[in-house]
């Protein structure tokens, strides 16, 4: 699909200097545009790619003047960078906007959808399913029973809802990820032989909730496992049991949350994070990467190492942990001198 600088320039309220009619069909960074691309200049030090950069119209704050002569087409705004991301969001939009029921794909004849869907071939949709507006399945995606999606919904290729799942509006999830799958229980006998405990919850997702590529969120063994409003999962993290994720709380990649434990609003929780189960975390909890957390966390606790403690001990703590040789050697000097003296 292709714009001219006039038709983006009225997108963003921006003035054009060059050429209204010029089009572009693509997005490209200032110092690998070509013909065709649209770019923007936002940060000083890319300032010297605007004279050099082949992209046909690159979108610069209102204050911009040339130094010299320039090849691409200006659009000038407030704010290069938000204008930019305005376009990357409209443009996701329009490349997003698929409708329509592809075959071949299955739907029961009990499932239930709502106006300007998008299903993918060979998607499947199980008995009892709702699904609301404007939602998009892409192909090889798998709706179980009972499950119900609000409006708005996006399930990338691959994914894989199970029964009795309920997503809210706005969500995405993106390919591999699995949502609702039994959650890890088992009890041993006598003889070490584990026994599977039914698991009979589900997983709910409330709105504006985002899940990653690979991650995977564990039913409830009883109950729900609850993922908040606004809440972002990175990829390849695993959500066991019985979890709670309060709202807009954030987590990077890899990280493993055992289960039963509870995660309060608004933390910030890096990759490769370990939290074992049955743990309450606080409101605005900071967990720096491949930190350990064992205990319960109180609000605004900021946290690194394994186990993790204060991010502040750590930091101080770490100036000797690296120094741990040199002290050791003047422990033994120390030691020699005294007993020579001896």
């Amino acid at each position: 699909m292709k714009f001219t600088a006039s038709q983006i320039a009225g997108i963003l309220e921006g003035d054009i200097i060059g050429d209204p009619d010029v089009e572009v069909s693509k997005l490209a960074k200032i110092e690998e545009g070509s013909e065709g691309d649209l770019t923007f200049l936002a940060n000083p030090k890319y300032r010297s790619y605007i004279y050099t950069t082949k992209a046909s119209i690159t979108i610069v704050n209102k204050d911009f003047e040339a130094e010299s002569e320039l090849s691409t087409t200006l659009i000038k705004v407030e704010d290069a960078y938000k204008s930019f991301s305005r376009l990357l969001e409209y443009y996701n939009q329009v490349k997003m906007n698929k409708t329509g029921i592809e075959q071949p794909s299955y739907i029961s004849e009990s499932a239930g959808y709502g106006e300007n869907i998008y299903l993918g071939a060979f998607a499947y949709v199980g008995d009892n399913v709702k699904i609301g507006n404007n939602c998009k399945i892409y192909p090889n995606a798998y709706i179980g029973d009972n499950v119900s999606l609000g409006d708005n919904v996006v399930i990338f290729a691959g994914a894989k809802i199970y029964s009795e799942t309920i997503i809210g509006n706005n969500c995405v999830i993106h390919s591999g990820a699995v949502i609702g799958a039994d959650g890890f229980g088992f009890t041993p006998d006598e003889n070490g032989r584990y026994s599977k405990v039914p698991q009979t919850g589900n997983v709910i997702l409330e709105d504006y909730v985002d899940i990653g590529a690979g991650t995977t969120i564990d039913r409830a063994t009883l109950g729900s496992t609850i993922i908040r409003k606004g809440v972002k999962l990175d990829n390849q993290i695993q959500v066991a049991h019985n979890v709670e994720i309060g709202e807009n709380t954030v987590i990077a990649a890899q990280t493993g949350i055992a289960g039963s434990t509870k995660i309060g609003k608004n933390c910030m929780i890096g990759g490769q994070v370990g939290i074992v189960g049955h743990l309450t975390i606080g409101n605005r909890v900071k967990v720096q990467a491949q930190s350990g957390i064992i205990r319960n966390i109180q609000d605004d606790e900021v946290l690194q190492g394994s186990p993790a403690f204060a991010h502040g001990d750590f930091n101080k703590s770490y100036v000797h942990f690296k120094n741990l040789p040199k002290l050791v050697q003047t422990i033994h000097q120390f030691d020699k001198k005294r007993n020579d003296n001896e």
